[in-house]
Protein backbone atom coordinates (compact mmCIF):
# COMPACT_ATOMS: atom_id res chain seq x y z
CA UNK A 1 0.00 0.00 0.00
CA UNK A 2 3.31 2.15 0.39
CA UNK A 3 3.90 2.23 -3.46
CA UNK A 4 0.14 2.97 -3.98
CA UNK A 5 0.55 6.11 -2.06
CA UNK A 6 3.53 7.29 -3.55
CA UNK A 7 2.15 6.88 -6.95
CA UNK A 8 -1.33 8.03 -6.29
CA UNK A 9 -1.34 10.45 -2.80
CA UNK A 10 -1.27 13.93 -2.61
CA UNK A 11 -3.91 16.01 -3.58
CA UNK A 12 -6.60 15.63 -6.29
CA UNK A 13 -8.13 19.00 -7.34
CA UNK A 14 -10.55 17.37 -9.56
CA UNK A 15 -11.90 15.37 -6.24
CA UNK A 16 -11.91 18.23 -3.85
CA UNK A 17 -13.72 20.43 -6.45
CA UNK A 18 -16.38 17.90 -6.67
CA UNK A 19 -16.58 17.78 -2.59
CA UNK A 20 -16.56 21.76 -2.69
CA UNK A 21 -19.69 21.13 -5.31
CA UNK A 22 -21.16 18.67 -2.30
CA UNK A 23 -20.44 21.53 0.66
CA UNK A 24 -21.82 24.07 -0.87
CA UNK A 25 -24.97 22.32 -2.00
CA UNK A 26 -25.60 20.34 1.41
CA UNK A 27 -25.16 23.98 2.85
CA UNK A 28 -27.99 25.65 1.18
CA UNK A 29 -30.30 22.93 1.69
CA UNK A 30 -29.47 23.04 5.32
CA UNK A 31 -30.02 26.66 5.48
CA UNK A 32 -33.07 26.43 3.65
CA UNK A 33 -34.32 23.82 6.16
CA UNK A 34 -33.24 25.80 9.00
CA UNK A 35 -35.04 29.05 7.85
CA UNK A 36 -37.77 26.92 7.66
CA UNK A 37 -37.87 26.09 11.33
CA UNK A 38 -36.59 29.04 12.44
CA UNK A 39 -39.63 30.62 10.70
CA UNK A 40 -42.23 28.52 11.98
CA UNK A 41 -40.86 28.60 14.99
CA UNK A 42 -40.81 32.50 15.33
CA UNK A 43 -44.18 33.18 13.48
CA UNK A 44 -42.91 34.40 10.59
CA UNK A 45 -41.60 37.59 8.68
CA UNK A 46 -44.39 39.83 10.26
CA UNK A 47 -43.03 41.57 13.69
CA UNK A 48 -42.72 44.73 14.49
CA UNK A 49 -39.49 46.79 14.80
CA UNK A 50 -40.71 47.26 18.26
CA UNK A 51 -39.23 43.58 19.73
CA UNK A 52 -37.46 43.74 23.13
CA UNK A 53 -34.14 43.39 22.40
CA UNK A 54 -33.22 40.25 24.61
CA UNK A 55 -34.87 38.46 22.17
CA UNK A 56 -33.03 40.37 19.02
CA UNK A 57 -29.72 38.75 20.77
CA UNK A 58 -31.30 35.27 21.63
CA UNK A 59 -32.01 34.98 18.14
CA UNK A 60 -28.67 36.15 16.94
CA UNK A 61 -27.21 34.02 19.28
CA UNK A 62 -29.06 30.87 18.25
CA UNK A 63 -28.79 31.77 14.42
CA UNK A 64 -24.89 32.14 15.12
CA UNK A 65 -24.86 28.79 16.44
CA UNK A 66 -26.91 27.22 13.75
CA UNK A 67 -25.45 28.59 10.62
CA UNK A 68 -21.84 26.85 12.48
CA UNK A 69 -23.41 23.53 12.53
CA UNK A 70 -24.82 23.89 8.92
CA UNK A 71 -20.94 24.96 7.94
CA UNK A 72 -20.02 22.14 9.79
CA UNK A 73 -21.90 19.88 8.22
CA UNK A 74 -21.91 20.88 5.28
CA UNK A 75 -18.03 21.23 5.09
CA UNK A 76 -17.87 17.80 6.85
CA UNK A 77 -20.04 15.76 3.73
CA UNK A 78 -17.60 17.84 1.28
CA UNK A 79 -14.57 16.79 3.02
CA UNK A 80 -15.93 13.24 2.77
CA UNK A 81 -16.68 12.84 -0.54
CA UNK A 82 -13.15 14.45 -1.43
CA UNK A 83 -11.69 11.88 0.74
CA UNK A 84 -13.77 9.25 -0.58
CA UNK A 85 -12.95 10.26 -4.03
CA UNK A 86 -9.06 10.30 -3.76
CA UNK A 87 -8.43 7.41 -1.53
CA UNK A 88 -5.18 8.76 0.03
CA UNK A 89 -4.54 11.66 2.48
CA UNK A 90 -7.86 12.74 3.68
CA UNK A 91 -7.05 15.75 5.76
CA UNK A 92 -4.86 16.98 2.36
CA UNK A 93 -8.74 16.85 0.72
CA UNK A 94 -10.58 18.27 3.09
CA UNK A 95 -8.17 21.20 3.14
CA UNK A 96 -8.37 21.19 -0.54
CA UNK A 97 -12.06 21.75 -0.13
CA UNK A 98 -11.69 24.14 2.01
CA UNK A 99 -8.97 25.52 -0.55
CA UNK A 100 -11.46 26.10 -3.36
CA UNK A 101 -14.13 27.85 -0.99
CA UNK A 102 -11.20 30.83 -0.44
CA UNK A 103 -10.25 30.49 -4.23
CA UNK A 104 -13.72 31.04 -5.48
CA UNK A 105 -14.58 33.82 -2.41
CA UNK A 106 -11.98 35.87 -4.05
CA UNK A 107 -12.86 35.50 -7.45
CA UNK A 108 -16.64 36.12 -6.68
CA UNK A 109 -15.16 39.35 -4.64
CA UNK A 110 -13.20 40.55 -7.79
CA UNK A 111 -15.29 40.52 -10.02
CA UNK A 112 -17.93 42.27 -7.93
CA UNK A 113 -15.33 44.64 -7.26
CA UNK A 114 -15.16 44.92 -10.76
CA UNK A 115 -18.91 45.21 -11.78
CA UNK A 116 -19.04 47.83 -8.92
CA UNK A 117 -22.86 49.13 -8.38
CA UNK A 118 -24.15 48.13 -11.69
CA UNK A 119 -25.79 45.08 -10.07
CA UNK A 120 -26.70 45.94 -7.09
CA UNK A 121 -30.14 45.13 -7.19
CA UNK A 122 -31.06 46.28 -3.33
CA UNK A 123 -30.34 49.98 -4.02
CA UNK A 124 -33.60 50.62 -5.97
CA UNK A 125 -35.90 48.86 -3.76
CA UNK A 126 -37.94 50.73 -1.20
CA UNK A 127 -38.88 49.21 2.42
CA UNK A 128 -36.08 47.38 2.94
CA UNK A 129 -34.89 47.90 7.06
CA UNK A 130 -31.72 50.04 7.17
CA UNK A 131 -29.53 48.98 10.15
CA UNK A 132 -28.69 51.17 13.09
CA UNK A 133 -25.31 50.08 13.85
CA UNK A 134 -21.58 51.31 13.42
CA UNK A 135 -20.11 50.79 10.10
CA UNK A 136 -16.93 50.20 12.15
CA UNK A 137 -18.38 47.88 14.70
CA UNK A 138 -20.41 45.84 11.50
CA UNK A 139 -16.92 45.79 10.35
CA UNK A 140 -15.94 44.16 13.13
CA UNK A 141 -18.35 41.98 13.53
CA UNK A 142 -18.52 40.68 9.70
CA UNK A 143 -14.27 40.31 10.10
CA UNK A 144 -14.77 38.19 13.41
CA UNK A 145 -17.63 36.07 11.97
CA UNK A 146 -15.98 34.97 8.69
CA UNK A 147 -12.83 34.38 10.31
CA UNK A 148 -15.37 31.73 13.06
CA UNK A 149 -16.89 30.54 9.77
CA UNK A 150 -13.80 29.74 7.92
CA UNK A 151 -12.30 28.00 11.26
CA UNK A 152 -15.51 26.00 11.28
CA UNK A 153 -15.74 24.92 7.70
CA UNK A 154 -12.15 23.80 7.97
CA UNK A 155 -12.34 21.53 10.73
CA UNK A 156 -15.40 20.23 9.40
CA UNK A 157 -13.84 19.18 5.69
CA UNK A 158 -11.21 17.91 7.50
CA UNK A 159 -12.94 15.46 9.74
CA UNK A 160 -14.85 14.28 6.67
CA UNK A 161 -11.76 13.92 4.74
CA UNK A 162 -10.91 11.54 7.47
CA UNK A 163 -13.87 9.88 7.35
CA UNK A 164 -13.79 9.59 3.57
CA UNK A 165 -10.33 8.13 3.69
CA UNK A 166 -11.37 5.58 6.46
CA UNK A 167 -13.22 3.44 4.05
CA UNK A 168 -10.57 2.72 1.70
CA UNK A 169 -8.45 1.78 5.11
CA UNK A 170 -11.59 -1.11 6.22
CA UNK A 171 -11.33 -2.44 2.11
CA UNK A 172 -7.19 -2.35 2.10
CA UNK A 173 -7.24 -4.73 5.87
CA UNK A 174 -10.41 -6.83 4.58
CA UNK A 175 -9.24 -10.72 3.66
CA UNK A 176 -10.69 -10.51 0.39
CA UNK A 177 -10.51 -13.98 -1.29
CA UNK A 178 -9.90 -13.64 -5.05
CA UNK A 179 -12.99 -14.52 -7.60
Amino acid sequence: MSRQKDRFGGIKWGAAFFGWLTAIGTAVLLAAVGGAIGLSITGGLGQTGGQNIDVTQTGGIVSAIVAAAVLLIAYYCGGYVAGRMARFNGVKQGIAVWVWTIVITIVVAILAAIAGSRFDALRNVDGLPQLSVNGGDLALTAIVGAAIALAVALVGAILGGLAGMRFHRKIDRADLDPL
